[in-house]
């Protein structure tokens, strides 16, 4: 196979599996290396080893391609990594309003998150980096949000559809973390808890009611804030009243998400349930940090229809005009 293709399909399964981001990147370097190299560095083993980007795995990954051999790490990969199950919702989902760059703390480009998402067949996705106040995440300032968004724009093209948006954080009083006439500038808005999840249930009722009121929110981003599993351990479920935030998101057509990230499994499905009865769209997100976690939305998809979300209230299953009237 082609030993580009070959690193590339590694750095996504192991990305997908929510491995070090630095064993990814490691072998997108080595991809981007190898594709710039003259052909005659390319088939000369000592030479191409001793290329900067190059390192032990990624060489032996190279030259097990080039002879012809899918590489042994690859197929490994391939049995270890659990397939990706296409249920009927997942099909239906024509796009993405939660992801992340290396703007903040993803780990690639703009350019290499639109590659990934026309490559998965989106019609639309959405950059959403993360706003000033969380910087252990490298949050945008108004100044570097201004200077992304035609960033993100100018990757649309061919019947596909970058949107610029922001996870924006909920702040304590429940106003939101970036300049009022920016977020009014911006497609798509996810408002987001990531500080004090643990303050009394009564004050984050109204921290989060405050926000999804606001006219200028668009999703309400993994609302427990819980992590049910994983390499960053576990953390307990934020606490409120869930009828009173939900009935807030319907009467304001804010879309609850189901995040699809398998370590927050958020909501949980008995507060995906208090969402149905209260009337709530959902929006079906990645919440990826790095292009192989794209794909995880087949693990949000399968936790809707297993919860009996109807496709027609999940806004990411909408067209993008649809989409469009509605976010405005």
């Amino acid at each position: 196979m082609d030993p580009v293709d070959a690193l590339l399909e590694i750095a996504s399964l192991l990305e997908r599996e929510r491995a070090s981001r630095y064993r990814a990147k490691a072998f997108r370097q080595a991809a981007a290396t190898l594709q710039a190299l003259d052909d005659e560095v390319r088939e000369d083993p000592v030479r191409l080893r001793a290329s900067k980007g190059i390192g032990e795995s990624t060489f032996a990954v190279i030259r097990q391609a080039q002879s012809g051999q899918v590489p042994d790490y690859l197929v490994e990969l391939r049995g270890d990594v659990e397939p990706e199950r296409v249920s009927a919702l997942r099909a239906k989902l024509r796009g993405d309003l939660h992801a992340h760059t290396e703007w903040s703390d993803g780990t690639t480009s703009i350019e290499v998150m639109a590659k990934a998402a026309r490559t998965l067949g989106h019609e639309y996705q959405a950059i959403t980096d993360h706003s000033p106040r969380l910087r252990v995440a490298r949050g945008l300032s108004a100044e570097r949000l201004r200077e992304q968004i035609p960033l993100v724009r100018a990757q649309s093209g061919d019947g596909f559809t970058l949107l610029a948006g922001i996870e924006v954080d909920i702040l304590e009083d429940g106003t939101l973390d970036q300049e009022d006439d920016l977020l009014r500038e911006l497609d798509i808005v996810v408002a987001s808890v990531h500080s004090k999840l643990r303050m009394d249930a009564k004050a984050m009722t109204a921290r989060m009611i405050a926000a999804v009121s606001d006219p200028r929110v668009n999703v309400l981003g993994h609302c427990t804030g819980r992590l049910v599993e994983g390499s960053r351990g576990t953390r307990p479920a934020s606490e409120f009243d869930a009828e009173a935030v939900f009935a807030a998101c319907a009467a304001n057509g804010v879309a609850v998400e189901i995040n699809s990230r398998p370590e927050r499994q958020d909501p949980p499905d008995e507060l995906i349930a208090i969402a149905l009865d209260a009337g709530c769209l959902f929006s079906i997100d990645s919440d990826a940090h790095a292009p192989g976690q794209l794909s995880l939305l087949d693990h949000g998809a399968e936790r809707a229809e297993q919860a009996g979300v109807p496709a027609s209230r999940i806004v990411t299953t909408w067209g993008l005009e649809r989409l469009r009237a509605w976010a405005d």
